[in-house]
């Protein structure tokens, strides 16, 4: 055993489980760790080969073809970004990757919240055209799936089932992220230590591959609380993200993750996927039953780190994150990574 767990610890819910015994495992995994393994989710398996295949695909791409689409040329960080090219708590991530988010026009303007600037139309590579067809399905098979956790997750904390449908509604916000993590890397950061901004990250790892880990411990620990998360044939990973935790008052927490290099040289594909609500929607705050209000952190509250507020917005807590992990797209664009309205 080294300084970090090696075992996989994260509980297992399977999605084909009877209600009850669902709703249960949901919210205790939830509430006591934020990070599962999902099974029984009908993802077919040949989607998800195919999504994998794209990727190997994208990355082997010349690296001219690449930048051709680089996020650079986006106000709506869109596109590709080089090794080295983004930052977690002001220190760089060794990853290449490509963000893509629903096509639509552009929202941003005079007037309009900054945060609109996230809505916008994609960059896709030109040779690959068979691309957005996969994002596409990829997207429809993960907001399905997305859709049925959060009405259980409701009715387990004593909320009606469709309590979320509402923000949701319309122009749902969701991030896809397709990550290479290079076999020889110039640091052990492929991605810092961080909570997701939205409401539930569906994370599709490469079969084999390894780096993620969750903080399970203490940050004071001697190596800090943090455990492996290997890949589970069939599975994703599931986390939830801070606005989960705000419409919980705490309840259910986001949990820190990263993606260490250090260890045995390996390329590492991964595909996350965010599912979050519209950018200017709020999630409804739950009354908790009596029961579980007892089992919650009295002294939770969205500024308890003053330095990183989560904000109830969607839009505002997502601009906040981008602003500071893309400094020069900001830059390129005239954003100022001080306004997160």
């Amino acid at each position: 055993m080294t300084s970090v767990q090696r075992a996989a610890t994260l509980p297992v819910v399977d999605l084909r489980a009877c209600s009850g015994q669902l709703r249960t495992t949901l919210r205790e995994a939830a509430h006591e760790v934020g990070f599962f393994y999902l099974t029984g989710h009908d993802v077919p398996a040949a989607l998800v080969g195919r999504m994998l295949a794209a990727a190997r695909e994208l990355f082997e791409l010349p690296q001219a073809d690449k930048d051709a689409i680089a996020m650079m040329r986006s106000p709506h960080f869109r596109g590709y970004t080089r090794l080295g090219g983004e930052l977690t708590r002001g220190e760089v991530d060794w990853r290449e990757q490509i963000d893509i988010g629903p096509e639509r026009p552009s929202a941003g303007g005079t007037g309009a919240p900054d945060y609109l600037w996230l809505q916008g139309p994609n960059q896709w590579p030109a040779a690959l055209p068979e691309l957005p067809g996969i994002v596409g399905e990829w997207d429809a098979a993960l907001s399905s799936v997305a859709r049925t956790l959060l009405a259980h997750w409701a009715a387990s904390l004593g909320a009606s089932p469709d309590v979320f449908d509402s923000a949701f509604a319309e122009a749902p916000a969701t991030l896809i992220k397709i990550i290479r993590y290079p076999a020889r890397a110039a640091s052990s950061q492929g991605v810092g230590a961080h909570r997701d901004s939205g409401v539930l990250t569906l994370l599709l790892p490469e079969p084999g591959s390894r780096g993620l880990q969750v903080r399970r411990g203490a940050p004071a620990q001697p190596d800090g609380g943090w455990v492996d998360v290997p890949p589970m044939d069939g599975a994703f990973i599931v986390n939830i993200g801070e606005l989960l935790e705000v419409a919980t008052r705490g309840y259910l927490r986001a949990t820190e993750h990263r993606v260490h290099l250090d260890g045995p040289a390996t390329e590492r594909i991964s595909v996350p996927f965010f599912f979050n609500p519209r950018l200017d929607a709020q999630l409804p705050v739950l009354s908790l039953p009596d029961d579980l209000a007892a089992r919650t952190d009295t002294r939770w509250s969205p500024t308890e780190d003053p330095s990183d507020p989560i904000f109830s917005v969607y839009g505002r807590n997502a601009w906040k994150s981008r602003l500071r992990a893309h400094p020069d797209v900001a830059d390129a664009h005239g954003y100022s990574a001080g306004r997160v309205e």
